[in-house]
């Protein structure tokens, strides 16, 4: 069951009428607000249903926007789980109080510590890398090695990326405040801003898209982002795929930034026992097979392989930072996008 059923009517009439949505009474539902889009997550949660026999009501809708109603629905929500991507997202849950701490031997054992919350209150269930991408006619092999080379003169009109309000690009800048410290990461941040090819603009596949046409040279997107194009039954996005050179950056120091879709049992949850039944879920082979085949995500799990065509790009070493160090950065990391003028 989803947004088009029971809980999203019941939502909008009490919405309508000024009322507080009541909670559900059996233990055989869960109650879910999500942010992910991705319409190979019904499988998901067809997966839990088909184990368990407890149904899922949901409610989708823009990250920020969802952590905003569960702030204002208060102890009176009747969401179990929250599910949102990046761990920037997940902070803000974190600090709004949204979460509750989640203690089992699954979770703990399954999910690596860098990608799950020191003390459970929220737990990485995919993996992306925010790689970089170039024009092979104007850009040669091993000319771009890491994240910091973006900020070289030498490429002076050649960069595209996403606005500095992008919580991926926060994540990414937060990575490097933890790495070089919060002076080096401006002057970093400013670097960048002076190789702009053109004003940050559209999405990450817009980035991508922008060096295949000639637009710029360089670009910064997330894995899944590439590798979709690459699987497009369309001939025009997987020639303009091919055609570009990639970078897992930062491979002879620390490693590729990495990043998460992840969920948390909500401090009000009406069937927290239930929650931490599907979290547990989440880790299950056949789950991750899901995120690694229906969205092309890296499985957290190890020794889950992801999908032929993100495996064909490579191994490649991650940055071993905790995920949830990424969250407490933003704050920094915005105001330093502000100071260098990055829109």
């Amino acid at each position: 069951m989803n947004v088009r059923n029971a809980l999203c009517g019941i939502a909008l009439a009490a919405a309508a009428l000024g009322t507080t949505v009541p909670t559900a009474r059996a233990a055989e539902e869960l109650n879910i607000y999500s942010s992910r889009h991705y319409q190979t997550d019904e499988r998901l949660y067809e997966g839990f249903t088909e184990r368990t026999g407890i149904t899922i009501n949901r409610i989708e809708g823009k990250g920020d926007a969802l952590i905003e109603r569960l702030k204002s629905e208060g102890a009176n929500s009747p969401a179990d789980i929250l599910i949102t991507v990046d761990a920037g997202r997940l902070w803000r849950a974190e600090e709004a109080g949204l979460f509750r701490s989640v203690t089992s031997k699954v979770l703990e054992t399954r999910i690596p510590a860098r990608l799950r919350h020191p003390d459970g209150k929220w737990f990485g269930f995919s993996e992306r890398a925010r790689l970089i991408f170039y024009d092979k006619s104007r850009v040669s092999p091993g000319a771009i090695r890491n994240y910091e080379d973006l900020a070289d003169p030498r490429w002076r009109g050649m960069v595209c990326i996403r606005s500095s309000s992008n919580v991926y690009n926060l994540s990414l800048l937060a990575s490097l405040i933890a790495a070089h410290g919060p002076d080096k990461a401006e002057e970093w941040a400013r670097g960048v801003v002076a190789n702009f090819a053109r004003p940050p603009q559209g999405g990450d596949t817009d980035q991508i898209r922008a060096v295949a046409a000639g637009e710029c040279g360089i670009a910064v997107a997330n894995s899944y982002y590439y590798v979709r194009l690459l699987k497009s039954a369309k001939e025009a996005d997987r020639k303009a795929a091919e055609a570009l050179g990639v970078v897992f950056p930062n491979q002879d120091n620390r490693g590729t930034h990495v990043n998460v879709s992840g969920a948390g049992v909500l401090k009000h949850a009406p069937h927290p026992e239930a929650a931490a039944r599907f979290l547990e879920y989440l880790t299950s082979e056949e789950a991750q097979r899901i995120f690694a085949d229906g969205n092309n995500e890296y499985p957290v799990v190890p020794g889950i392989k992801a999908n032929p065509t993100l495996q064909a790009l490579g191994n490649f070493k991650r940055d071993p930072i905790n995920v949830a160090i990424l969250g407490r950065n933003q704050p920094l990391a915005q105001k330093i996008f502000d100071r260098v003028g990055w829109k």
